[in-house]
């Protein structure tokens, strides 16, 4: 079961702690953006402070004042280790979480635990910000300390990034949770994180016991009933939804949990996600999340019509106006009314959605060989958004190469280089493109002068070093590029590709198997099989090339490099290998 933590509200448990931005969930959410106020001026302790250090917290408190928070924070943390005082430490680790800066608040925090031990909000502030910085070990005590202070302490959090701990890590981090678990063994959070623990390492049976014990001292916790679902659905019950139906019969207020619920329920039944979304609008109707929740669904379902009339009813509440013209330009296209589509399109100018727009735009028109209107277009979308400019180049370069227009994408990347001199990444794409129209000249210079600019540009060193493989007779300088490229990626599969390679240009056919093979594992790409196979092919070892292949064309029996290879190999049936050629015949 992939990763039950990451579903399980650990993330949530320490966004309540810290103030950090959730990760985006596929569905909408539906909860309320929080707007963060700055920290609102706090009495001192009134005892003496020495001279010096009375103008500095004068100037921070002024400047706090007049929203100068980084004046604020400087004068704050300097005079918290020097005066070493708690309510100081206090107020300079609120200001370091309203800024965001996570490196002064975890200072902060540390020299507030150390002057103030039994404030339970210093430690779980300390311990919170410990397990964001990866150094959840440490966060334990901290943690239990919460719980000794009579506060309840956010157990889960502990495991938000357990994934990234190693075997040890991870063992000592259980230890010492169950540890804790013997010291309160009726605590409902702990009782939760030991069955998120067990969860993961797929105990499904175990998990369900601690949260069984969990249910009997309270019945209808939340985070518990949807780790109590999925662990179910991965043990394949039937009706997984059981307790948290009835959790929600007796709780019909409770948005939140019904929101947690509707989304399982995209996962298997879209109807009755549908079902469950309709009553959370009903209660909320100038929700946009649960609307487009809604809009997404339906069309999902094949409703058109419906979605239509949510994301229009968005539009009338101004609610997310630019995910609802966005979806109504999609809908269009489906329609195969597709001015109508590019009129919505054209409205859509938020971050999330706005190149989403801007490619849905090219692709009708480059599609249906409107190229100048494509141009025109694309023009004013980088004068509406000059952010964006830059971004927009490179797309609209992209969809003409993907349309075969090779010669329109080249003027668009000429312009914007010349708008653009500095960009590596468009000129990355020039070259790429050259390197297709056959100019390797232009394809070299402009690798080169990426590589100048940035000597650890892996990808650059490796398109350079295979291409030189692939198209020249320049094996040495091939290798020595892609030689660095592995060293700054050792595993990256592209660039394991192109050592496998060059190694076969230069006759070295044991060793670029072994690179080729691990590339092929790690990314069983067709190129990347084309690639393995012939050099089992010239290797004698016919079959095992035709194992690969085979493997390739079924996933992909278009794939123009890896027919290019069969055909220039000779290899007519698959069935009946002809003798391979030499390895040095050009490719």
């Amino acid at each position: 079961m992939p990763h039950l933590l990451i579903f399980a509200l650990t993330g949530a448990l320490l966004t309540a702690c810290a103030g950090t931005t959730p990760v985006e969930e596929p569905v909408p959410t539906a909860a309320p953006v929080v707007q963060q106020e700055a920290p609102a001026k706090q009495e001192l302790p009134e005892r003496p402070f020495p001279d010096d250090s009375v103008y500095p917290l004068l100037v921070a408190e002024f400047a706090l004042r007049r929203r100068e928070y980084d004046i604020a924070l400087d004068n704050y943390m300097t005079q918290s280790r020097v005066l070493r005082d708690a309510g100081i430490s206090a107020h300079t680790t609120h200001l370091t979480q309203f800024m965001r800066r996570e490196r002064e608040a975890l200072e902060a925090s540390e020299l507030w635990v150390e002057l103030e031990p039994d404030n339970a909000e210093a430690q779980n502030t300390y311990a919170t910000l410990l397990v964001r910085q990866g150094r959840t070990l440490e966060a334990v005590p901290h943690m239990a300390e919460v719980q000794r202070l009579g506060e309840e302490a956010r157990f889960p959090a502990l495991l938000s990034n357990f994934d990234q701990l190693d075997k040890q890590q991870q063992a000592e981090l259980v230890k010492g949770i169950n540890e804790l678990a013997e010291e309160w063994p009726d605590n409902t959070r702990l009782l939760l994180t030991q069955a998120l623990i067990l969860a993961e390492f797929e105990q499904y049976p175990q998990s369900l016991q601690k949260l069984d014990k969990l249910f009997t001292i309270e019945p209808y916790q939340p985070q518990a009933l949807l780790l109590e679902v999925r662990v179910l659905i991965a043990q394949g019950e039937k009706k997984p939804f059981t307790r948290l139906e009835r959790a929600l019969q007796e709780n019909p207020d409770n948005q939140q949990l019904r929101l947690q619920y509707a989304r399982l329920l995209t996962a298997s039944d879209m109807a009755a996600a549908r079902e469950q979304f309709e009553i959370l609008s009903a209660q909320s109707p100038r929700d946009g999340d649960l609307l487009l929740s809604l809009a997404l669904i339906n069309r999902e379902i094949g409703d058109d019509l419906a979605a239509k009339a949510y994301l229009k009813q968005m539009l009338g509440l101004q609610q997310r106006v630019d995910e609802a013209h966005f979806w109504l330009g999609r809908i269009a296209e489906d329609e195969g009314e597709m001015q109508t589509a590019i009129s919505h399109y054209m409205q859509v100018g938020g971050e999330s959605e706005f190149l989403s727009a801007s490619n849905r735009i090219g692709q009708i028109l480059i599609g249906s060989g409107q190229y100048q209107q494509a141009r025109e277009i694309f023009v004013l979308q980088r004068r509406a958004h000059p952010e964006e400019a830059e971004a927009l180049y490179g797309l609209e370069a992209d969809l003409f190469t993907r349309s075969g227009e090779q010669d329109q994408a080249m003027d668009v990347l000429n312009e914007a280089l010349q708008q653009f001199p500095q960009s590596n990444t468009l000129l990355y794409a020039r070259s790429m493109l050259a390197e297709q129209l056959g100019d390797l000249a232009m394809m070299e210079r402009d690798l080169r002068d990426i590589i100048e600019r940035d000597p650890d540009n892996a990808t650059a060193l490796n398109a350079l070093g295979y291409t030189l493989a692939n198209r020249t007779q320049r094996y040495g300088e091939a290798y020595e590029l892609i030689t660095r490229a592995l060293e700054l990626q050792p595993d990256e599969p592209a660039i394991l590709d192109s050592m496998g390679w060059i190694l076969y240009r230069k006759g070295r056919y044991e060793e670029a198997v072994g690179y080729l093979t691990r590339a092929y594992t790690e990314f069983p790409d067709p190129e990347v099989a084309a690639h393995l196979g012939e050099v089992l092919w010239v290797s004698g070892e016919t079959e095992a090339a035709t194992t690969v292949w085979q493997g390739a064309l079924m996933k992909d029996p278009e794939h123009k490099v890896l027919l290019e290879t069969l055909e220039r190999l000779g290899v007519d049936s698959l069935r009946t290998p002809l003798e391979a050629p030499s390895p040095t015949a050009e490719p």
